[in-house]
């Protein structure tokens, strides 16, 4: 099957995750001293802007990694739903860490900070498994049938899992620094990682045979005019 249906559900799931995270925000204000809540609830902005941007930018690279594929098959349709149970649960260890960064509660800073680490990292192995799949099965689901994608590019594509194991190991002495790392890999995620995938197959054989047909059409018209024009019409 092409890829359409999997790339409207998983926008849908996308959309979905990335506006629950602000239902984290609603509660913020809704008591008598709305000035000193809004100034106290940075954690909050902090988890909601992280989260945000993360759940983005993963949608600019599952754009990119679909435009990969000519079309998928079950195989890649499970892993896709892996991914999106990935990308759908972001929303509860971003609370997590809004209600345990500071204050009173902060003795669970490290626990929220290890868990949302834990999803980032399961989200990171559904995306290099994906990739990994298309690579190696390029001839049947990928644009580039011919052309398995180079080791670098599977690299630097899959780098983020180790920022993400990384920043568990981290959370667990800061979460605040772990927060950070958290957001500077989304960061390096906002650039590009994966090559440009090709044109549709046979698109330029296309256009040439059809460049080839207006050119020998015109040939021919030029080759009958020049007979009509040296023809003598008494003749």
């Amino acid at each position: 099957m092409d890829t359409r249906r999997a790339e409207a559900f998983s926008d849908g799931v996308f959309a979905v995750a990335i506006t629950v995270l602000v239902f984290g925000l609603l509660p913020i204000g809704t008591g008598s001293h709305v000035t000193k809540a809004l100034l106290s609830a940075w954690p909050q902005y902090v988890a909601y802007v992280v989260s945000f941007l993360t759940i983005g930018i993963m949608w600019l690279n599952h754009h990119t990694l679909m435009a990969q594929m000519r079309r998928v098959n079950r195989p890649l349709l499970v892993l896709n739903l892996l991914l999106l149970m990935g990308v759908v649960a972001v929303p509860f260890p971003t609370a997590l860490v809004a209600d345990h960064l500071s204050g009173p509660a902060a003795a669970g800073g490290r626990a929220a900070t290890v868990t949302y680490g834990i999803v980032m990292t399961a989200i990171s192995v559904a995306f290099s498994v994906m990739w990994l799949y298309v690579g190696r099965h390029a001839s049947e689901v990928g644009r580039r049938t011919g052309q398995p994608p180079p080791r670098f590019t599977s690299v630097r594509f899959s780098a983020g899992l180790v920022g993400y194991v990384a920043g568990i190991v981290v959370a667990v002495f800061s979460p605040g620094a772990a927060l950070t790392m958290y957001g500077l890999i989304a960061v390096y995620y906002l650039f590009e990682h994966l090559p440009e995938p090709d044109a549709e197959p046979g698109a330029d054989a296309e256009l040439g045979a059809g460049t080839e047909q207006g050119a020998g059409a015109g040939l021919g018209a030029e080759t009958d005019f020049g007979a009509g024009a040296g023809t003598d019409p008494a003749a």
